[in-house]
């Protein structure tokens, strides 16, 4: 028998040496292996903390991740609605999704073991299809190991107590290298888009500019935004409210970034080379603007640009509405927006200023030499107190104050200030006083946590020495023996809770009389329209609810001609609401005219 032909027939009993050994192939499901840690399994998604980014799906390089709707789970701002799919015949298990998950929501399990015949059952939406295996995680990411950069790029600030002594621009604004590191923290989701007011190009102007393709953006950023220099000073930026990046760390600085883009056009000739806008031949049609504040200046910016004779009628010397004469010089400096103004002239929209309708025009008049009319008309008059004593000298609205201070009139406030009010006008007036050299105190009748102005500027008002008195309900206005504001009166307040679930309201507490003596008051608890430019004909058809122009979805009154747009129309009050409400007007005024 030869050497091979015996090895052969001993084959069989080698194997007596694997009869102790543990099987290389499981029986599945009978016998549970626990994998080790960090191990790479099936996916579990925290439903409740995903916003819906898709930053997974992008960057998937095997596309093994759609982004589908999910039972339950409804779109919102800062949440799509949608949730991560993952398609395990594709799925390598890199992990890179879980790398880059803005919020956490997303990790690996140490689950692996899934059988079935169906192909369509190994497409899991990850949290749904395997809802127990929340307790079974073992790769996940935390900030620190996470691909995105949650660190915001710092904006520099002239220091409060210095800057407290001018109006010097209190923000300096990014450089170059500043602007493109905090552009490149952008994962593209969008979600700030959908929460614009105007749907700004938000994604594309910041990818622009995270590739040094500052003209791209500009472009992009004017291609609905005609005033966006404004909007990168000023701007509420619900934007950044939404931002995914936000969710763990400090939101992309998306207002600071508008801001650099538009300041790389140093004046309104380089603006118009850079932007370059199509401008259509006149089509015959004329359309009349009333105010010059943003919702006017954006329906009459895009009107022109499709070809509509546009002119704006504006009560004031200068253009801009409460953001020439409502935001302090230090937020937003008069250079800044003259220069937006006279871009948007030079593409062909006709300002007449110091002309008010009602007065020195009638709106009859525009109405009949026009083939249709925008108003934005803003809330220029302002609450009164309601108390004793507020027809003292020294005594006057906040709005109006601000108003005079950047109309350079003097204003005589005397070296002791009270504010009345929590909002951002409030802010203005306390901040605009402190650098007149008063020593300033905010009384407001709620927690400062309760404070609807912005917080940064609530913030900036502590750095600058004004002092806040919350809790405080002012009850009556002493006069010295010349009538001038000699202190005001005011009780403390106690928070109550809400029987229906509302926030707290406060309670005067019976008592508790406080006196402060101060040299002015300034009130800022809201403002009002002011329609009387309106003649009857036209108050019939235009409906009034609430102090606010009614209109459709489109912007349009009552009257098929008549538009309306901004504060007048607009609850959220801000100049971006302001802006798309232009935007929407232009659209449709052009849809209207044009037999569309």
């Amino acid at each position: 028998m030869s050497f091979f032909k015996l090895k052969g027939t001993l084959k069989p009993l080698t194997s007596i040496k694997q009869f102790a050994k543990l099987p290389h192939t499981l029986q599945y499901p009978e016998i549970p292996v626990e994998a080790s840690d960090r191990y790479r399994g099936f996916h579990y998604n925290e439903i409740d903390v995903c916003i819906g980014c898709g930053n997974c799906s992008t960057i998937c390089m095997n596309e093994a991740i759609d982004m589908v709707g999910v039972d339950g789970v409804e779109g919102e701002k800062g949440d799509s609605g949608l949730r991560p799919r993952i398609d395990y015949g594709r799925c390598c298990y890199c992990a890179l999704c879980v790398d880059v998950c803005p919020t956490g929501s997303l990790a690996l399990t140490k689950e692996f073991l899934h059988v079935d015949d169906d192909p369509n059952n190994f497409l899991w939406v990850a949290g749904v299809a395997n809802p127990e295996a929340k307790d079974k995680l073992s790769y996940t990411s935390s900030v620190e190991e996470s691909l995105n950069d949650f660190t915001r790029v710092p904006m520099q600030e002239l220091e409060g107590m210095e800057r407290v002594k001018s109006f010097a621009e209190v923000v300096l604004g990014y450089n170059k290298q500043q602007a493109q590191e905090e552009a490149a923290r952008c994962i593209s989701c969008g979600l700030c888009t959908e929460a614009c007011p105007d749907h700004m190009h938000i994604p594309e102007y910041i990818n622009a500019i995270a590739s040094a393709k500052d003209a791209d953006a500009l472009r992009i950023i004017y291609d609905n935004n005609p005033l966006p220099e404004m909007c990168g000073k000023v701007c509420t930026r619900r934007c950044e409210d939404v931002c995914a990046i936000g969710t763990r760390g400090e939101p992309v600085a998306i207002r600071w970034l508008k801001r650099y883009a538009t300041e790389t056009a140093i004046d309104a000739q380089m603006t118009r080379e850079i932007v370059n806008p199509e401008i259509k031949v006149p089509n015959g049609y004329k359309v009349s603007v009333i105010g010059a504040g943003p919702s006017g200046l954006t329906a009459a910016y895009y009107l022109a640009l499709k070809g509509y004779s546009v002119t704006i009628y504006e009560a004031n010397p200068k253009a801009g509405g409460m953001t020439m004469y409502g935001i302090p010089k230090y937020r937003f400096p008069i250079e800044s927006i003259e220069k937006q103004i006279k871009y948007i002239q030079s593409i062909g929209v006709k300002i007449n200023f110091n002309t008010k309708v009602g007065k020195d025009i009638a709106f009859k008049e525009i109405y009949d030499q026009s083939d249709a009319v925008f108003m934005g008309v803003g809330f220029p008059k302002a609450w009164t107190l309601g108390i004793d004593g507020e027809d003292a000298i020294g005594s006057m609205q906040a709005v109006n104050y601000l108003h005079m201070i950047n109309s350079d009139e003097d204003v005589e406030i005397g070296n002791k200030v009270a504010i009345i009010g929590g909002g951002n006008v409030a802010i203005d007036a306390a901040r605009v006083s402190a650098r007149m050299g008063a020593e300033v105190t905010m009384l407001y009748r709620r927690r400062i946590k309760d404070m609807p102005a912005d917080w940064e500027e609530i913030e900036g008002a502590e750095e600058e020495g004004i002092h806040f008195e919350p809790q405080a309900i002012p009850i009556k206005i002493h006069k010295d023996e010349n009538g001038k504001v000699k202190a005001i009166e005011y009780l403390k307040a106690e928070m109550v809770a809400d029987d229906k679930g509302g926030r707290p309201r406060p309670v005067a507490i019976e008592g508790s009389n406080t006196i402060l003596e101060v040299t002015a008051v300034m009130a800022a608890i809201g403002q009002q329209g002011d329609y009387t430019f309106l003649e009857d004909e036209f108050m019939e058809r235009i409906k009034v609810e609430r102090g606010r122009f009614v209109v459709n979805e489109h912007q349009r009154t009552g009257d098929p001609k008549i538009y309306a747009g901004g504060d007048s129309a607009n609850r959220t009050a801000d100049a971006i609401s302001a802006i798309a409400d232009g935007f929407r007007a232009c659209k449709a005024i052009d849809r209207m005219l044009m037999g569309v």
